[in-house]
């Protein structure tokens, strides 16, 4: 595995049923299918940080923050939809960041994908 953290991203997005890729505002994002974007790299988008934002379940944007408020943090324009900003330039926990990008996928993909996701994968403990 790569200690690049776009690459391990990347690999660990477009090993989702259907998932592509493609640039929005400049950087790499992952969609569903041909659907909605699940997450976005941001590569000092505004700020100082290597990170990546993701859609979230309700919930989730808070329960991160309030784990860990310097590896977790609400992005700009999507944060306040309840995206959670993770960063990539500090210790990763890359299992978790997998847990976070397949709970991101499912907030936007459509039945079919999610089915063929779960076809795909043991149940998460």
């Amino acid at each position: 595995m790569t200690d690049d953290p776009l690459a391990r991203l990347r690999a660990i997005c477009l090993a989702l049923p259907e998932a592509t890729e493609r640039n929005s505002h400049g950087e790499p994002a992952w969609f569903a299918g041909t659907g909605r974007q699940f997450v976005c790299f941001a590569d000092h988008h505004h700020d100082d940080r290597l990170a990546f934002w993701c859609a979230a379940p309700p919930g989730q944007q808070q329960a991160m923050l309030a784990e860990d408020a310097g590896q977790f943090f609400v992005p700009p324009y999507v944060g306040a939809r309840g995206w959670l900003g993770v960063r990539l330039d500090l210790p990763t926990d890359w299992q978790l960041i997998a847990e976070l990008v397949e709970d991101a996928y499912r907030q936007v993909a459509s039945k079919r994908l999610i089915s063929l996701l779960d076809a795909a994968s043991p149940p998460r403990a």
